[in-house]
């Protein structure tokens, strides 16, 4: 993980203390250091567990918060900015920025459930820049190093998580490559007008879709936005030039915005050639 020695050490004192708090099932790190991906300046993600019929209270993470903020930290209840990312905390310590995240066992357990039977949602509302796969869920456990864990509930899942759901896969797929292809054939038309705000509107909200897509062809859970071609790579089943073929999508002004939208298209069949025959159209456009 290459943990700076400050950072473990601040790293065993908070796991320790969360797990003194009543109504904490599990702590884990998570994140980009849990992921490999961690530079000096990572943030230290924990996440913490609990039982939805009987959970910790705010006000005994507050009190965690306190022994090891530098500054004034933010504190929050549960859901109180949506249903997916449901709470946590975010402090500056000695050691730099820790996050806690809170996951209801509950809820994380019906989402690994609803995936193996191929079922999966993408909440847009609920953050930026393209809003909070079910699927995080998945990714979050695979990745994540618990660090209390006395019912074993996160081994648990990660041997259910460590096969990725076929039923998922081809949901998707299908699905992802489906909303791309009918968002491709809106966009034309609003390239056609010139019609900045709805092109380039179209041209983000496909090529998350196909990044969706690459994700599932490859059996990976994404982990979010960030650094999402550095999360897929090594992965067998890309694009040749991916990243520089994804930009050039992105990369808009009003007198190219045509041939954003040709790079957007040729991009799509260099997917769907990927999906090895798992998709096909809805309706023919």
């Amino acid at each position: 993980m290459h943990l700076s020695e400050n950072k473990q050490q601040l790293l065993t004192r908070i796991a320790n203390s969360l797990q003194q708090v009543e109504g904490v099932a599990a702590v884990v790190l998570g994140g980009s250091y849990a992921a490999g991906m961690a530079s000096d300046q990572s943030d230290l993600d924990i996440g913490i567990y609990y039982h939805a019929d009987k959970p910790f209270k705010a006000e005994d993470i507050s009190r965690v918060v306190a022994q090891y903020a530098v500054s004034p930290a933010t504190v929050t209840g549960f859901y109180e900015w949506g249903p997916w990312v449901n709470g946590g905390a975010w402090m500056m310590t000695t050691a730099g920025k820790v996050d806690f995240l809170y996951r209801n066992v509950q809820q994380v357990q019906e989402t690994i459930d609803k995936a193996q039977q191929g079922i999966w949602e993408n909440h847009y509302e609920q953050q930026p820049p393209y809003g909070f796969s079910s699927v995080i869920y998945l990714a979050e456990v695979s990745i994540c190093r618990p660090l209390y864990d006395p019912a074993g509930v996160l081994a648990a899942w990660k041997e259910i998580v460590s096969v990725y759901p076929p039923a998922l896969k081809e949901t998707i797929i299908r699905e992802s490559l489906w909303s791309a292809d009918f968002t491709l054939w809106q966009t034309a038309g609003f390239a056609e007008k010139q019609d900045v705000y709805n092109t380039v509107g179209c041209l983000a909200r496909a090529v998350k879709n196909m990044m969706a897509a690459l994700f599932a062809i490859n059996e990976r859970y994404p982990l979010g936005d960030k650094r999402v071609t550095a999360q897929l790579q090594g992965a067998a089943k890309l694009p040749a030039g991916l990243q520089e073929k994804m930009e050039a999508v992105l990369c808009v002004s009003k007198t190219t915005i045509t041939e954003n939208v040709e790079r957007l298209k040729a991009l799509h069949r260099d997917v769907v050639l990927l999906s090895d025959g798992l998709y096909k159209p809805l309706y023919q456009l």
